[in-house]
């Protein structure tokens, strides 16, 4: 292990300046004491940096909050197999864990814009996936990014408070490969470094990724790949603050092939599967396996960036969070996939098997369902998380801007945001006027339409859809957690259909009048 580097003491400098003068001659005492005054200066700001925590984000993509064997083992989801995760396992007993953790959007560029600027991305114009070159809806005349001239992200605080920034993996907010696009490189964003995909998605072994501002084609698996080079960052950063964003690229699909070590805990196994009228269980089955392989592979690279802060003696003064872009469904609801859900039955439309909502897509179901909105969300932060912590607390992506606004010691850039600072929660405490109610949206652009708005509390759910009729949706959750039954109908549920109906235009409105 490698022992922490000796930092000078007021009484070794002291001791230092008394030698000094001993040696030195009167007539260069003025400009001894000027030299000497300045190392002590150097020695004080670099003690104050070294005492601002380090900060790594693990951001995985598409990874439900039941594709971690702790919430499995609690009983919050009891229709999925236990997956085999022990890192994240570790960082659950060693920190905290958020049960009730949500993105805004639940689909890949919108809930990263959300995440790393802590405003709705309708905000910018981010409402579905980004299409990155040769994709077929790609559309090089009407460019979608994140502007680097009128954002900030988090990335760009912690880079002016004196940390040293990198992001390794996935940013999926624009496209910079054209010489005229260069100012949309993830360096724009407050990154002083960057390593990893140029769009929304590449394949799970030999990627092509781009290192040094060059494309080239890598050997081997893809979250390995990219994890090493995240430990690169890590080892040439360990004397000075860092934030780390290790943006995996699993476990979206495509899925396989992974290490032989992480398929092996599901070669023979028969996984737990949701029961939904007329699913392809044999198809799910399958695909549950390879989901939770490629999850599996993301826990062993997480073991490894964990023992390399161990290593190098930098895990006391770290903070270590775990989260996803969004959630994922397999099976649940009759879909796989995300807000832009697959039907995952045997005929297409399941007709009314749709929630009792009009069908819009033989293909596609646009939705807000938990099992897409929520994240898995785990913070190691020693010396202010107590290990084995439980948040029952609502919080969404929109609450990591001012969270680490405050790690940095910077709060002037959360002025108007609707987010909150995470730390209390984090330190146990349970404040009282802490808000549980959550808004949510999604324009699905791709594939098909629909512009849905939901508004959320903890018993009950709403899901407004402005562009189809008769799609709404209303949810008791403490009754069908699972959204099985959709009351939008029913005369009992009414008058909480029109409470919260009040609140999610107030909402829509607030979020409208900030475009």
């Amino acid at each position: 292990m490698m022992v922490p580097k000796t930092r000078f003491t007021d009484t070794s400098l002291i001791a230092a300046l008394t030698m000094m003068l001993g040696l030195i001659r009167w007539k260069s005492l003025a400009l001894t004491w000027a030299t000497l005054f300045a190392l002590h200066g150097a020695l004080e700001t670099r003690a104050s940096s070294a005492a601002k925590p380090n900060v790594v984000m693990i951001l995985t993509d598409d990874q439900a909050p039941w594709a971690f064997a702790e919430a499995v083992r609690s009983g919050q989801f009891d229709d999925v197999p236990i997956p085999s995760t022990p890192n994240m396992d570790r960082l659950a007993a060693e920190g905290a864990v958020f049960r009730n953790f949500f993105c805004t959007t639940p689909v890949c560029s919108p809930a990263r814009a959300t995440l790393m600027t802590g405003r709705y991305a309708s905000e910018f114009g981010i409402t579905d996936f980004i299409p990155q070159p040769g994709h077929k809806l790609y559309d090089p005349d009407a460019p979608i990014y994140l502007d680097p001239n009128t954002t900030v992200t988090f990335a760009e605080v912690l880079q002016r408070q004196g940390y040293r920034t990198g992001l390794v993996g996935k940013w999926h907010l624009g496209d910079w490969m054209a010489p005229e696009d260069r100012d949309k490189h993830p360096t724009q964003h407050g990154f002083d470094s960057f390593m990893g995909l140029t769009g929304g998605g590449t394949s799970p072994d030999n990627p092509e990724l781009e290192l040094d501002g060059k494309v080239q084609t890598f050997e081997g698996l893809t979250t390995d790949i990219l994890t090493d080079h995240a430990i690169e960052f890590v080892e040439h950063n360990a004397d000075r603050p860092f934030f780390l964003c290790l943006s995996t690229r699993a476990p979206h699909g495509r899925w396989l092939p992974v290490a032989p070590e992480d398929w092996e805990p599901y070669d023979t196994m028969d996984p737990t599967i949701p029961e939904y009228p007329g699913l392809d269980s044999q198809r799910i089955r399958k695909m549950m396996k390879e989901y939770l392989a490629s999850t599996t592979g993301v826990d062993r690279n997480l073991g490894r960036l964990l023992r390399t802060l161990d290593d190098r003696g930098l895990s006391s003064n770290t903070i270590v969070i775990f989260t996803s872009d969004h959630g994922f469904n397999m099976g649940h609801n009759g879909i796989w996939h995300k807000g832009n859900g697959i039907w995952a039955t045997k005929q297409k439309p399941p007709g009314e098997m749709n929630q009792g909502t009009r069908v819009i897509s033989d293909k596609y179901r646009p939705n807000l369902y938990d099992h897409s909105l929520r994240v898995p969300a785990i913070v190691r932060w020693p010396g202010v998380v107590k290990p084995s912590a439980v948040i029952e607390h609502t919080a969404s992506h929109l609450d990591w801007f001012p969270t680490l606004c405050a790690v940095a010691g910077d709060a002037s850039a959360t002025e108007g945001l609707m987010g909150r600072d995470l730390t209390p929660l984090l330190k146990g405490e349970s404040p009282p006027n802490w808000e549980q109610e959550l808004y949510t949206e999604y324009d699905m652009i791709r594939y098909t339409t629909a512009s849905l708005r939901g508004y959320r509390t903890p018993r009950y759910k709403l899901v407004r859809d402005r562009h189809n009729e008769g799609r709404d949706e209303f949810y008791d959750l403490q009754s069908d957690p699972g959204e099985h039954h959709n009351l939008i109908r029913e005369p009992e549920a009414q008058p909480a259909i029109q409470e919260l109906d009040a609140k999610l235009r107030k909402m829509e409105a607030k979020v409208q009048a900030r475009k």
